[in-house]
This record gives C-alpha cells, structure tokens and sequence, in this order.
C-alpha cells in the first residue's frame, strides 16, 4: 500500500535505520538533518512493491564513503545532479526509486530526491541491514557477466567537488565510485544500477523501510527492552573501551575496539561491526552486530571513543530482511583482505565462527 511520509516517521526512520545499520550507514544527527530537510520541502511518497508493473524500472540511491570523513559534503543540490545524470545517460524512463540499505542516514536516501523528482520511493532497500561494499548492494548483478552497471555520482566541497557518470563491469565501476568519494573528501551522492522492480524485489529486501520504521517505534517506546522482545537481542559483552582504532582505507572506515571486560571483547569493523571476538567465540556479519551506550543509545563505529562504557549486542540473521548477497561468500573476500584475515578455506566468510545468542 502507499504511504505518505511525515514528521512522525522522522525520528523513527532513524533510529530504527541506525539499529539496522549495525555500526554503518551513516549517523543519527545527520539523518535527522537530512529528513526535515527533505520534510520541508513536502511529503514524499513510499509505496509497497505491489503498487508497481514488475517491468516498472527503480534505480538504487546511496550515500558512498567513510562516516567518519572529515571534510564530505553532500548537499540537495548533489542528491539531485546524481539523479540527473543518471537519467540523462540512459535511464530517461525511471518510475521509481529505491535505498541501497538501512542505516541513519541511509533509510532515508532518495526522500529528497523523491520529492525534487516527483518520483515515488519503493518500500524496498537493496539490503535490509547496512553493509560495507557497494557489490554488496548491488542486488547480485556481478553474477550476471553481460550487465553493464550505470552509476552516477556528484559530491564534495567547492575546491574538491567531483560528478561523473561511469559504465562498465560492476565490480570496474563500484571501485571507480567508492575512489571518487575519496578525491571529493569522502562521501558523494550516487545513482545507480536501474533495474526493473520484479528483479530488485526478488534480490533485494521489499518492506525494509517499513521496517526500520517500526524498529525505531519500538526503541522509543521501549528502549532496548523492546529489541529484545521484538528482534531477540541478545548481550554479548558489556565494558568499558580499553582501545579504539579507526582508520580510511579504500573509502572506508577499518579498525577495532577492545573491552576491559574479563573476555577482552573485540569488535573488528568495516564500517558495519562485522565481528565480534569474545571466550575464545566469534560471530559475524549478517548477523546484526550492535554497539549501545551505557543510556541505550545505538553508536556506529564513527561515533566510539576510548574510556566509554558500551554493550554489544546480537540479533541473528534469521530475524532480519536480507538481500541474497549476504549469501553469496565470494563478495566477503576483500572484507577478509581489510580485516587481516586469511584467504577463506570454507562456505562461510569467517570460517570458525560461531553465532552467539
């Protein structure tokens, strides 16, 4: 059914996205920014996928870069020209937009755009949970040799704006993307990969952004109390941050935090929390890695210090909507490579972990 977004969806949309983006997809105060921003300009539109032709074509909207970047900006102005772009290199007949994934700030990608281009939003996210390589938003389409991805990206202060449009194998034009975020400072705006809604809600994670939505309702209605209950959180590990290190590798944020806890806890991320290292037992992403403070707050990865006290939490794989990328293990390989891991030796991406909870 449609639905049309308003202020009462604002707070929800990003706090429910910030759970879901598991340490990524960007951070709370800047999500909130961008949403009565978009607000103030109208009421944007977001219908379920059976509103639409399954021929009808969406292109996935995204925010590409490192949060914790010190010099990004992206403005309207550059959500719009990514958009335009697009459309005027070969996508003209576009009857939808969609997110690449959950998270703070990314629920919320194409609301702007939605209201700019009068084009609704899908109720539909590439992936239902926040994720750190654009291959993995990218629906599957790097098994099909003859697809020619589109993206198109604007971004960045005056002195290091960049746009573009790049055609090209998926992984060629991902990696040119994500690099062009680096020159503009950190993050762009990007559209891309217009795919038909059929293909997207057969790979993707329809009813996503509802989801976030409700997530976020039951957090403030109930706090973390209401995870549990509603997603079956489970604690993993709680302490106080006895290291932290993060830096920008490839366009994205590396590094680890390790507890004072008596496991010495250890959280390693690529902008989402990925694994979680504690008695000698290790759980991995999909699974929904969460870090909260000690009032309940949800925290990415950009946003920890050393000295504060945090809980880690689990919410298995089973509980969430995923894309089938987050099954396809060949596209965890260069995670492995930025986490120091060696080549991968079974099915899985961390080969002797365990879920917890």
């Amino acid at each position: 059914m449609k639905h049309r977004l308003d202020s009462d969806d604002i707070h929800a949309a990003v706090i429910g996205g910030c759970i879901l983006g598991g340490g990524g997809g960007g951070l709370v105060e800047a999500g909130l920014d961008r949403a009565r921003a978009a607000l103030a300009a109208g009421r944007p539109w977001l219908w379920s996928v059976d509103e639409f032709p399954v021929d009808a074509i969406t292109a996935t909207v995204a925010m590409v870069g490192a949060p914790s970047s010190t010099d990004p900006l992206v403005s309207g102005a550059h959500l719009d020209r990514s958009l335009a772009l697009l459309r005027a290199h070969g996508c003209p007949g576009l009857a939808a937009l969609n997110t690449n994934e959950n998270g703070a700030e990314t629920t919320l990608n194409g609301w702007f755009q939605s209201l700019s281009s009068g084009l609704p939003m899908v109720d539909l996210a590439c992936n239902g949970r926040a994720h750190p390589t654009g291959l993995m938003g990218a629906l599957g389409l790097h098994r099909h040799p003859d697809h020619r991805s589109l993206q198109a990206f604007a971004g960045g202060p005056e002195e290091r704006y960049v746009e573009g449009v790049v055609t090209g194998p998926l992984g060629s034009a991902a990696a040119i993307v994500t690099r062009a975020a680096v020159e503009a400072g950190g993050i762009i705006a990007a559209a891309r990969n217009p795919v038909d809604i059929g293909f997207a809600a057969r790979q993707g994670a329809p009813g996503a952004i509802s989801r976030a939505i409700a997530i976020g309702r039951v957090f403030l209605d109930k706090g973390v109390a209401g995870l549990e209950a509603g997603m079956g959180l489970a604690w993993i590990a709680e302490g106080g941050i006895a290291e932290y290190v993060c830096g920008q590798r490839e366009g994205l944020d590396v590094g680890h935090v390790v507890l004072d806890d008596r496991h010495r806890t250890r959280v390693d991320f690529v902008n989402e929390y990925l694994l979680v290292t504690a008695g000698g037992r290790r759980s991995c992403f999909p699974h929904l890695i969460m870090l909260f403070g000690e009032d309940g707050e949800p925290l990415p990865s950009a946003r920890l210090a050393q000295g504060r006290t945090v809980r880690v939490g689990l919410v298995r794989r089973e509980r969430l909507i995923l894309s089938r990328t987050m099954s396809m293990v060949e596209l965890y390989d260069p995670i492995r490579d930025l986490l120091g891991l060696p080549p991968r030796a079974g099915d899985g991406w961390a080969d002797d972990a365990d879920p917890l909870g």
